[in-house]
Protein backbone atom coordinates (compact mmCIF):
# COMPACT_ATOMS: atom_id res chain seq x y z
CA UNK A 1 0.00 0.00 0.00
CA UNK A 2 1.01 3.70 -0.95
CA UNK A 3 1.28 5.78 2.11
CA UNK A 4 3.03 8.95 0.32
CA UNK A 5 -0.29 9.68 -1.36
CA UNK A 6 -2.35 13.07 -0.07
CA UNK A 7 -5.31 13.16 1.17
CA UNK A 8 -7.25 14.46 -1.93
CA UNK A 9 -5.85 11.65 -3.99
CA UNK A 10 -6.93 9.16 -1.22
CA UNK A 11 -10.23 11.02 -1.02
CA UNK A 12 -10.58 10.26 -4.82
CA UNK A 13 -9.64 6.34 -4.57
CA UNK A 14 -12.41 5.94 -1.68
CA UNK A 15 -14.93 8.05 -4.03
CA UNK A 16 -14.10 5.13 -7.19
CA UNK A 17 -14.16 2.41 -4.48
CA UNK A 18 -17.64 3.49 -3.35
CA UNK A 19 -19.53 4.41 -6.50
CA UNK A 20 -18.15 0.34 -8.06
CA UNK A 21 -20.70 -0.66 -5.25
CA UNK A 22 -23.91 -1.26 -5.84
CA UNK A 23 -26.50 0.54 -4.15
CA UNK A 24 -28.02 -0.37 -0.49
CA UNK A 25 -32.15 -0.09 0.14
CA UNK A 26 -32.56 2.24 3.51
CA UNK A 27 -34.42 -0.74 4.31
CA UNK A 28 -31.53 -3.16 3.93
CA UNK A 29 -29.21 -0.98 5.60
CA UNK A 30 -31.70 -1.01 8.74
CA UNK A 31 -31.93 -4.30 8.72
CA UNK A 32 -27.89 -4.38 8.70
CA UNK A 33 -27.92 -2.34 11.64
CA UNK A 34 -30.42 -4.09 13.44
CA UNK A 35 -28.05 -7.32 13.02
CA UNK A 36 -24.93 -5.86 14.13
CA UNK A 37 -26.57 -4.72 17.31
CA UNK A 38 -27.93 -8.48 17.75
CA UNK A 39 -24.69 -9.82 16.94
CA UNK A 40 -22.70 -7.13 19.10
CA UNK A 41 -20.48 -9.01 21.84
CA UNK A 42 -19.71 -5.96 24.15
CA UNK A 43 -23.26 -5.33 25.64
CA UNK A 44 -22.59 -3.51 28.84
CA UNK A 45 -19.19 -1.24 28.38
CA UNK A 46 -16.54 -0.57 30.92
CA UNK A 47 -17.09 2.58 32.56
CA UNK A 48 -14.16 4.83 33.55
CA UNK A 49 -13.61 5.59 37.44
Amino acid sequence: MNYNISFQERAKMGMEIISKQPPVSLEAAKKQVENLKKMSTQKNKKQRS
